[in-house]
C-alpha cells in the first residue's frame, strides 16, 4: 500500500469533492462535506495537517486518493 501525502484540510476537501462529495458550508476552522444519497456527512478540519482516518470515512482507498492528489 502506497503511504498516503499529508496534506491540509482544504487539499482533502478537493479531493473530496473530485470523488462526488459537495461542500455545504464552512463553520470555523472545520469544512462539512455530503454526498448525494448518503447520508454520511463529513467534517473535515481546516487544519495543515489531517488526519488520515477521513479518508476511509470517505469510502475511499488510499489508491483513489492519492490518485486525485
Amino acid at each position: 500500500m502506497p503511504p498516503l501525502a499529508l496534506l491540509s484540510g482544504r487539499d482533502v476537501a478537493k479531493v473530496f469533492v473530485a470523488h462526488g462529495w459537495r461542500i455545504v458550508r464552512q463553520r470555523g476552522s472545520h469544512i462539512i462535506l455530503t454526498r448525494e444519497g448518503d447520508m454520511l456527512t463529513l467534517s473535515v478540519p481546516d487544519h495543515d495537517e489531517v488526519a488520515r482516518g477521513l479518508i476511509r470515512a470517505a469510502g475511499l482507498t488510499v489508491e483513489q486518493f492519492n490518485a486525485r492528489i
